[in-house]
């Protein structure tokens, strides 16, 4: 089969030719319909040779849906053909946090070498892939593959992060999301479905900031020098109640900081190396709180796909085919893919 991969620390990833794994005891090979392109994977490609740990070659893609083409001794609950998506965050499936489906914070995952598709297990850019276990796999019927993809991080991520802080955005709350990309984009549509809360988008890229209006944003804001200025302005100089940061820089970290309102949350999603935030008293307002919430829980990406079915999310794509798969990752790496790249492996 072919897959694509990343063979060498600091080199581009390249298509190649390998053989196409069998699934063991328990485990489902798929046959991949589509997968998502994520930041995350350039954050993985861009590690010094002396802090990488995710293994080479490594066969990109955590976010993956496909059909069921065979399946290993002992699997039940599914059935060769079925539609399903990836859940990308495995866990030992046996801890606290797994028994409530909760695997994106596993505490045995490093110890036992659990590593997710695409992140250290061999990903779902490839035309097969394997997954470990039934658990890991949601239904998605006859949702579009191409759309399907990305909400197992691109919808689960900030529905989770949203999830955490629901019962503070209602009437009368102003949530910000900070970067109207991959997951931004996401975020508002996610928002506007759940919540009450007045939504202010903030980006760099008008073409971002437009997107944002037409999926729901009621206010959108240019992120330059003036944006923490704007959207305190906006909330009439009390500040954000809660601010998703998608992008996970220090200057937009530093903006959250500035804008969060008193008793808000700053939620840090993306994800930029050496970027940090400062916490303290007089660094941010009186309790105030900042978390890194990761990716979703089992029962969250259930949902999402449940949000997606009744049309309530449509995430933005543009496709790829895996030949492609290098330029893409340059596309995304230069910030020219409006909403998610996605790459059709067939």
């Amino acid at each position: 089969m072919r897959a694509l991969q990343y063979t060498a620390v600091g080199s581009e990833p390249v298509v190649v030719e390998i053989p196409t794994p069998a699934p063991g005891p328990g485990e489902i090979l798929l046959k991949v319909t589509a997968a998502g392109l994520c930041h995350s994977d350039i954050f993985v490609m861009d590690q010094p040779e002396d802090s990488y740990g995710y293994g080479l070659p490594l066969t990109l893609g955590h976010e993956g849906v496909g059909t069921v083409a065979e399946l290993g001794a002992g699997v039940t609950g599914v059935s060769i053909g079925d539609a399903v998506a990836v859940y990308g965050p495995w866990g030992c499936g046996t801890c606290h946090a797994c028994a409530l489906g909760r695997e994106n914070y596993c505490t045995r995952a490093a110890e036992l070498g659990i590593a997710p598709p695409g992140l250290g297990s061999p990903g779902s850019m490839a035309e097969y892939m394997i997954v470990d276990s039934v658990r890991h796999l949601a239904p998605i019927g006859d949702l579009d593959p191409v759309r399907a993809a990305p909400l197992t991080d691109a919808g689960l991520t900030p529905y989770h992060a949203v999830q955490r802080v629901r019962s503070l955005l209602g009437p009368g709350s102003t949530s910000v999301v900070v970067g109207v990309g991959g997951l931004g984009h996401v975020a508002i549509q996610i928002l506007r479905a759940v919540t009450a809360t007045r939504i202010v988008a903030v980006d760099l890229d008008d073409q971002r900031l437009a997107l944002a209006r037409s999926i729901g944003a009621d206010d959108a804001v240019r992120s330059d020098a003036g944006a923490a200025d704007a959207v305190r302005a906006l909330t009439n100089g009390l500040g954000a109640t809660a601010v998703f940061d998608f992008v996970g820089a220090q200057s937009t970290i530093d903006m959250a900081q500035q804008i969060v309102a008193i008793d808000g949350h700053i939620s840090i999603v993306g994800i930029h190396a050496g970027a940090h935030a400062k916490v303290g008293f007089f660094l941010v307002p009186f309790g105030a709180s900042v978390v890194t919430p990761y990716w979703g829980t089992r029962s969250e990406l259930m949902e999402v796909i449940a949000l997606a079915r009744d049309g309530r999310l449509d995430v933005h794509t543009e496709t790829f085919t895996l030949d492609d798969g290098p330029a893409a990752y340059r596309r995304l790496r230069e910030g020219s893919i409006l909403g998610r790249g996605v790459v059709i492996p067939g």
